[in-house]
């Protein structure tokens, strides 16, 4: 989560330090107070577009530096691959000197513009007023289909698969800078694999020879055993299964004199039928067990080589055996020529492309059957917002390139009212329809994923009254599991916030500068009484802040 935000000379920001807490936290203000200058500070932290001319004084360096608590995000991995520091309490650094150059930091790490973008991308969602979802697009929306699909599994085995695929490719193309290895010890190796070779082992081979070779040892006693079960089941005058048919006959005789009767009768009778099956059956057995001295020979034969082969080699399995055949064939590998390694090479390159291109059509498959559920939900919460015949259709297109999620190009379209037609999101013209599909996917977002924060900036656009109230009540949702902060002009959303931040404007020099501060309660209940009324706030408008507040 955004714990701390710094800001020096940017826009009319001179110098402002601001602390956020978890939950859901409000920022208000008057137009014109600072409040977009605060995003616009944010997105550069985020890797967006650095330009002097939003430098305070031109003449002094903008920074903005920020914390985040990045435990538990799964993060390390990045940190590892860019070769970075990882801190629990992570610090990202954006400055741009005069000229409008900039640079960027990770824990005072110099970064490229790439890699601040990509670890901004797992921390924060700026949402600004007015643009569609465009947290790595795609990918982003992938990722909600993908939470739905709860095939986490399946997307861990194509990505492992996916990497293996790259690196194979990367390990064909520099195939023609590699020089031909030695063959030292080369006959001592193939003689060794060839041994395992014609072995021809498999798994579990030695368990089950093994437990065969037990059963011939002692087929007569086993057979003798297994026929007196035979005989006590159905030998004789007086065996089980005819002693059990005696007492079912006598009970479906009377059974019709009592429901108790008639119940033990129809116990009986399973129990029969099934005693009887399980006498078949051993029957069965004991007629197929047959005392085979020559199969006991073959088993012996093939056991002693495997144990022969597990003493050679210093291990007790035939997995183990199989392990050291396949590293000796690698070895092998590496003794052949160039040519020979490079054909290898591209067969395992096919062969992965294959189980990728399988991969790839399993997700896609569960991707396109969790859709429907999607987009009912999204419906639901867009009715909710009072937009009863809105809906989002999302378009699932199946392409022959393997990506690192699959094959799937994924969009999402949008229809506001009854019968309109369906259009891309960056194509929806309301602000007020747009806000709450904006927030209704964000809202189904923030159950789905890990994101620590979302930002908003008037999501609540074209929307009051009764509407702002159930906005307010997604977002308190959404910061049950996910840090919340939203810039909002309407008093229902403001008093919903676990905190409130102030943006103001005052004049320092003869100058004019943004400043933040964190409202107490008695300040919070003036501010949004001014939301319900005016800069000189009523009685009945202060009444209604604190009901509002309660509420």
């Amino acid at each position: 989560m955004l714990n701390h935000l710094s800001i020096q000379n940017y826009a009319l920001i001179d110098r402002l330090e601001v602390d956020f807490s978890n939950g859901l936290t409000i920022i208000t203000g008057e137009t014109g107070a600072g409040k977009s200058i605060l995003l616009g500070a944010l997105g550069l932290i985020a890797g967006s577009r650095a330009d002097a001319q939003s430098l305070q004084d031109k003449t002094k360096k903008c920074i903005v530096e920020v914390s985040f608590n990045i435990k538990g995000y799964s993060l390390i991995d990045f940190f590892e691959s860019n070769e970075l520091d990882f801190e629990a309490n992570t610090c990202i650094r954006r400055e741009i000197n005069p000229e409008g150059k900039s640079r960027a930091f990770i824990n005072d790490t110099p970064v490229t513009l790439v890699q601040l973008k990509e670890l901004a991308s797992y921390l924060v969602d700026i949402h600004s007023q007015h643009e569609t979802l465009d947290l790595n697009a795609n990918q982003f929306q992938l990722s909600v289909i993908d939470a739905f699909a709860n095939h986490q599994e399946l997307l861990n085995e194509y990505a492992t698969n996916f990497k293996r695929y790259k690196q194979v490719e990367n390990q064909l193309s520099g195939l023609v800078e590699r020089e031909s290895q030695a063959k030292k010890d080369l006959d001592y190796f193939q003689f060794q694999f060839n041994e395992l070779e014609d072995v021809n082992l498999k798994p579990d081979e030695q368990t089950i020879l093994e437990q065969e070779l037990e059963t011939l040892n002692n087929a007569e006693e086993i057979k003798l055993n297994l026929s007196r079960g035979v005989f006590i089941f159905n030998g004789g005058e007086q065996n089980l299964l005819s002693s059990l048919n005696d007492i079912k006959i006598i009970l479906s005789t009377f059974a019709k004199y009592k429901t108790e009767i008639q119940e033990l009768s129809t116990r009986i009778n399973s129990s029969y039928i099934e005693l009887k099956d399980i006498s078949n059956e051993l029957e069965n057995i004991e007629q197929d067990i047959v005392f085979d001295p020559k199969r006991i020979e073959e088993l012996t034969l093939r056991l002693n080589e495997i144990y022969r082969l597990e003493q050679k080699h210093q291990v007790k399995t035939i997995e183990e055996l199989i392990s050291i055949k396949d590293n000796l064939s690698n070895k092998l590998l590496e003794f052949s020529s160039l040519e020979l390694e490079i054909e290898k090479i591209k067969k395992e390159l096919t062969s992965l492309e294959k189980i990728l291109q399988n991969t790839a059509k399993k997700v896609s498959g569960n991707r396109k059957k969790v859709i429907p559920k999607i987009e009912k939900e999204i419906a639901s919460l867009l009715s909710s917002l009072s937009m009863p015949y809105a809906q989002l259709k999302i378009e699932q297109t199946e392409t022959e390139l393997l990506t690192k999620n699959g094959t799937d190009k994924i969009l999402f379209l949008f229809s506001a009212n009854k019968g309109s037609d369906f259009k891309e999101l960056n194509k929806v013209a309301s602000g007020g329809e747009l806000s709450r599909l904006m927030l209704s996917i964000k809202s189904l977002i923030a159950q789905l994923t890990s994101l620590p924060t979302i930002i908003f900036d008037e999501i609540d656009t074209g929307v009051s009254g009764d509407i702002a109230n159930k906005v307010g009540s997604i977002m308190i949702q959404m910061a049950k599991s996910m840090q919340v902060i939203t810039i909002t002009h309407l008093p229902q959303i403001a008093s919903k916030g676990n905190s409130h931040l102030f943006v103001f404007k005052e004049e320092k020099n003869n100058k004019t500068f943004s400043n933040i501060k964190k409202l107490t309660s008695d300040e919070r209940v003036q501010e949004i009484a001014k939301m319900l009324s005016t800069s000189n706030p009523t009685e009945a408008a202060i009444s209604n802040a604190k009901e509002l507040l309660k509420n």
